[in-house]
């Protein structure tokens, strides 16, 4: 039987990797160091898989297609974005993993789009190599399951339902025969303006609201965030608070620990990195 053994909710700015020298040298060394202490803390819960969930750009699904939320069950690799310090690569899976996730989901009124080959970008990408790969490093094998959920453009996959996909993703975990340890993480956020007149602006205010739910884990408040609000106080790039939302659902009741956060108006986002416990 598998289990969720914990959960993190961070950014994948690609900005970092574009402009790395462009904060001053302690907000850098802060937001680097982050991801180094989620690679630690993962590494101490003894995780086989993690789902991270992200959004994709409008690089995979534009007009031509827009799923509300897709799984990938085969061959993984990325990220598609390729940028300084950030090449694309073979991404390690957890196949069978993903496959139960989306069969369990078919049957419990959870229909998965299915990708079975995919190039995922850096909102996958940047998680799997600053917090995954570190710990595969020393040895530790743990496979990746992707999951993208509509955050970039409209219809985005509503706040209640990103919360029911997280429900529907512990339930396949727990349903699963094998001895799975599962992470999840949220991968997104938190307040930025992408392409728009206010870009470079963050809303601390509106950050630490989104932290604080998910340290207390309500998730009637997440679930209360409408979609005016969402772009009103976080812009369009806030509606990836939507990925953070699967991961809560997926950890019903958990609290969570702030690991860090600064608002990084050269890294034209608010970053938060949080730690929730099973």
């Amino acid at each position: 039987m598998g289990r969720i053994a914990g959960g993190f909710l961070v950014p994948h700015d690609p900005v970092m990797f574009v402009e790395p020298e462009a904060p001053p040298p302690d907000i850098r060394e802060r937001i680097w160091g982050a991801f180094r202490t989620c690679a630690d803390r993962l590494a101490a819960l003894k995780a086989t898989s993690v789902v991270i969930v992200g959004a994709d750009h409008y690089f995979n699904f534009g007009t031509g297609c827009l799923p509300q939320y897709l799984i990938g069950t085969g061959d993984v690799e990325g990220p598609l974005d390729v940028m300084p310090g950030l090449k694309r690569q073979i991404i390690p899976t957890s196949q069978p993993l993903a496959s139960f996730i989306a069969s369990h989901g078919h049957v419990h009124g959870f229909d998965w789009a299915v990708a079975r080959a995919i190039s995922v970008d850096h909102a996958v990408a940047i998680p799997d190599r600053l917090i995954v790969d570190p710990v595969r490093a020393t040895g530790q094998r743990i496979g990746t399951v992707p999951v993208y959920i509509a955050a970039g453009v409209d219809p985005y996959l509503s706040m209640r339902r990103s919360i029911e996909l997280g429900g529907a993703i512990r339930a396949a975990v727990e349903a699963m025969p094998d001895d799975e340890r599962v992470v999840v993480i949220g991968s997104g956020g938190l307040s930025h303006w992408v392409g728009m007149p206010q870009m470079g602006q963050v809303n601390e205010t509106f950050d630490r609201e989104i932290m604080g739910y998910a340290c207390t884990g309500d998730l009637a408040a997440m679930r209360g965030l409408s979609d005016v609000y969402i772009l009103e106080h976080g812009g369009n790039g806030g509606m990836e608070v939507r990925q953070w939302a699967v991961a809560m659902g997926a950890m019903p009741g958990a609290r969570g620990e702030i690991i860090e956060y600064a608002p990084v108006p050269e890294w034209v986002t608010g970053l938060g990195f949080v730690q929730l416990f099973a």
